[in-house]
């Protein structure tokens, strides 16, 4: 074992003793520094040093999409480390395993990146028997279309992807944000011009287009794609930037107006706003049009070297109290049903985030899309971006 990661074991053992009594944790950690470092179950409790060293969770997950303290309390839990790699976007994710990014534990893809995933034969299948707390999702989130079994993927949760503003201007300027209209059509985007951020994201980005011309968010002919494109490119001089993070902020301090993004996002978005006294509101809705739900998913990748930690991490995140943790951190909507009564209030009423029977029928997974039309959307893409 590194010395570093010694000392923060042995930090992390002594913060633990002085801030708690002596209960049977803390007899626990006694008896851990009298026989070395502790592993993640009674049986390993003559683990030596060198073994602890693997008892290290490898996690890569999309920019803060867990809290710390659930992360701490698994740690305490399981008597492990758990280490985090970030990204910001499907694609990311993915090129960054084509690249050759190995040894990650457990991923937490979309559905479209989970067929991908899927498709290469880059995932561990699950032991469900290792999932007792799976009773507490909600039936209509499993069985998906990317993995109708459940061999592989258990949710973790999912977000809608919508439109933000600030309330007060679009009052004022007459706009309104119930179409997708506000992003594409020039006789509104003038009154916002350069105040206005679309998502850095190829199928996300067309998907909101697809839709605003009455397609469904997976339709894949050609001729829509290239309507799409048009639109695109109609409204990309009003843009300020494609944006897949800093539209939080920029809207939160009242730089942006408008923001195509994700319900979780807009949802930080709104809290700072509040949380910082802005004279403004950060409001979000989903488009009459239709829009992207995307589910998250908790997988195993083929390179991990803990199955079993990851096996126990995916139960632990299960369990109502840790899920509703995620939702009431991020604002991301919830497929755990246990979690529901430990979700704030405000959140859970926010049709945004948890979508009613309705809206739910306006909603779409993205599905994967083959070689041919990933190589088609990269084209048309690019010229978006030279445009």
């Amino acid at each position: 074992m590194k010395i570093g990661s010694i000392l923060k074991n042995i930090g992390k053992v002594i913060q633990t003793f002085f801030q708690k009594p002596l209960d049977r944790h803390v007899i626990i950690y006694l008896s851990v520094l009298s026989i070395g470092l502790p592993g993640c179950s009674a049986e390993n409790n003559e683990v030596t040093a060198s073994q602890h060293s693997h008892d290290i969770l490898r996690l890569f997950n999309w920019n803060n999409y867990i809290s710390q303290q659930t992360i701490e309390r698994f740690e305490h839990t399981c008597q492990c480390q758990v280490t985090q790699d970030y990204y910001s976007d499907n694609e990311e994710l993915l090129a960054k395993l084509a690249a050759g990014a190995t040894g990650y534990d457990l991923l937490v893809p979309t559905g479209d990146a989970m067929d991908t995933l899927i498709h290469q034969g880059a995932l561990s299948t699950l032991d469900i028997s290792q999932l007792p707390n799976l009773k507490n999702i909600d039936p209509n989130y499993l069985a998906t279309e990317f993995d109708p079994d459940n061999r592989y993927s258990v949710p973790y949760a999912y977000t809608t992807t919508l439109i933000g503003f600030n309330r007060e201007k679009l009052t004022e300027l007459g706009l309104s944000a119930e179409s997708w209209a506000i992003i594409f059509e020039p006789k509104y985007l003038e009154k916002i011009k350069g105040r206005i951020t679309v998502l850095d994201s190829q199928r996300e980005l067309m998907a909101a287009a697809l839709k605003y011309l009455g397609y469904s968010a997976n339709d894949t002919d050609e001729q829509h794609w290239q309507q799409a494109k048009d639109l695109i490119i109609r409204a990309k001089p009003y843009w300020a930037a494609f944006s897949n993070t800093s539209y939080i902020r920029e809207l939160a301090v009242g730089n942006l107006w408008v923001a195509h993004g994700y319900s979780n996002d807009m949802y930080q978005a709104a809290l700072d706003a509040k949380k910082t006294k802005r004279q403004f509101t950060v409001d979000f809705m989903i488009p009459n049009e239709g829009a992207v739900l995307s589910l998250d998913s908790m997988v195993l990748h083929h390179s991990g070297h803990r199955p079993d930690l990851a096996h126990r991490f995916i139960n632990f995140m299960l369990e109502g109290k840790n899920s509703a943790e995620l939702t009431n951190l991020t604002g991301s909507g919830n497929p755990n049903l246990a979690a529901q009564a430990y979700i704030y209030p405000e959140i859970l009423a926010n049709h945004a985030i948890f979508p009613d029977t309705q809206q739910l029928t306006r909603l779409e997974m993205l599905h994967d899309i083959n070689h041919a039309q990933r190589r088609l959307l990269s084209r048309i893409w690019t010229e978006i971006k030279l445009r």
